[in-house]
């Protein structure tokens, strides 16, 4: 009886240990600021990590795969500065400006995708290189200087409500739909479980196991455009700055979501609860004046204490298998 109830509440803590961690910073953050739950903060919140959360998703559909891409943060400034540059020095119309960025993004996933398919790089080395390029991009079509001036209807995307939600969380919960149905009711969702699981069986069961690599580089490149382009109109400037440091705070949710680091485990609804602990972290420590350094150190104990416990988790179920 008390082994299975012990087995019980692992379960319960492993399922929804995630959710328990969202409700006891909220509840916290609440006893200590009077102003934490007020309306305007909470969507103040949701707005700050949608630009996380869009990315969230490109970084789940890698790990998933067993890799990792740490040029998120670069594709997002590169896109942010690029999308800025189209409408004031090209004269572009603002829609045009974002596909051609969003293309940009998408080949420079894929170009990930060749790096680490056919060249046989290691993701981190790969996509290291490739944020370290990218960024000193930014600053060379910037001068390093930001960029205003483009058309102001531009900012809606970024500042505007539907309702009383504002724009950029719509577009975040939409991009998480697409994710999760993909994963969910694709051919190509299941694929890159496989590849994630166990690339060599994938491969001799006749999965394109480079294709699913390629697919999973190029949707995190797409989303990081995305997010940059909604990053640019919140924030009405093209900043060559822009997303850096956001690579560690997506991968740092998407694992307390729940994905596993070594791939072909979690799902993508409870990466948005990730996204949420970290959004609230960084807004409860800045509301509480708490030094920047101080969120920085606390946001990589987080990091690595979701990878302890991913480690963990793993190890648990091994020896349930085995005994």
């Amino acid at each position: 009886m008390g082994n299975t109830t012990s087995i019980k509440m692992k379960n319960l803590i492993g399922n929804y240990g995630i959710v328990f961690v969202l409700v006891a910073l909220i509840i916290l953050f609440a006893i200590l600021s009077n102003r934490f739950l007020m309306a305007d903060n909470i969507f103040n919140v949701l707005r700050q990590v949608s630009i996380v959360g869009i990315i969230s998703v490109g970084m789940t559909f890698v790990l998933l795969t067993g890799g990792i891409d740490l040029s998120v943060g670069s594709v997002v400034g590169v896109s942010c500065v690029g999308a800025a540059l189209l409408m004031t020095d090209g004269g572009l119309h603002p829609a045009l400006a974002a596909i051609i960025m969003l293309l940009a993004g998408t080949v420079c996933g894929i170009a990930n995708g060749f790096f680490i398919a056919q060249l046989k790089i290691p993701p981190m080395i790969a996509t290291l290189g490739m944020m370290t390029s990218l960024r000193g991009i930014a600053y060379i079509i910037t001068g390093g200087l930001p960029v205003f001036g483009f058309d102001p209807n531009f900012t809606k995307l970024g500042q505007g409500y539907l309702g009383i939600v504002p724009l950029p969380v719509i577009i975040m919960l939409l991009v998480f739909l697409f994710g999760a149905l993909f994963l969910a009711l694709t051919r190509a969702g299941r694929h890159i479980y496989g590849v994630g699981g166990n690339e060599e069986a994938s491969r001799l069961s006749g999965v394109h196991v480079k294709r699913i690599k390629y697919l999973v580089y190029a949707v995190s490149g797409f989303m990081s455009a995305l997010a940059g382009i909604v990053l640019l109109s919140r924030i009405n400037s093209g900043q060559p700055n822009a997303g850096t440091g956001y690579e560690m705070d997506a991968i740092t949710a998407v694992v307390l979501g729940g994905v596993s680091m070594t791939g072909g485990q979690g799902k993508i609804g409870k990466v948005i609860v990730g996204v949420l602990i970290m959004g609230i972290l960084t807004n409860g420590m800045t509301m509480l004046s708490i030094y920047e350094y101080t969120q920085q150190f606390v946001k990589g104990m987080v990091l690595i204490a979701a990878v302890a416990f991913d480690s963990f988790a793993k190890s648990q179920k091994s020896k349930a298998v085995i005994g």
